[in-house]
């Protein structure tokens, strides 16, 4: 794209691309992709608690058990390491035979891998275990 002052003879042809055309259809056609794209809306099911139904009584004394995941991919139990997923599967299925199940408290390391925190959450799930939460997230807040 260069601009001629004149070089070239009177009778030649000019022989370059008028390209305002170009950009224009371009730019309609930018803006029209731009507003046809649909809004993408993620959702998480979450299985929230009736409104309607009080609470449990706050007398009773339920048991809890701290279950840590270290940054290194180690599982604490009760501030006891444990040593496989067996045992870690093994704890799960002794809390789900219990009435009432004692709660557990979540406590991933901020540098935990997702991978080690979703394997531990789905066995839990997977062995029945129904009070999970996750404690000290704020950690998380930077």
């Amino acid at each position: 794209m260069s601009f001629s002052v004149g070089s070239e003879g009177e009778g030649e042809a000019l022989v370059e691309m008028n390209l305002v055309p170009l950009i224009d259809v371009m730019l309609v056609l930018l803006i029209l992709f731009i507003v046809t794209i649909p809004i993408q809306t993620h959702a998480v099911k979450l299985d929230m608690p009736d409104p309607r139904v009080p609470p449990p009584p706050t007398d009773a004394v339920s048991v809890v058990i701290d279950l840590e995941i270290d940054f290194d991919g180690t599982v604490l139990w009760n501030g006891s390491a444990v040593p496989n997923r067996a045992t870690l599967r093994s704890f799960f299925e002794q809390i789900e035979v219990q009435d009432p199940q004692p709660e557990i408290h979540l406590r991933p390391n901020r540098l935990a891998r997702y991978e080690t925190v979703a394997s531990v959450l789905a066995d839990a799930q997977r062995l029945g275990v129904e009070k999970i939460g996750f404690v000290g997230t704020g950690q998380f807040a930077d």
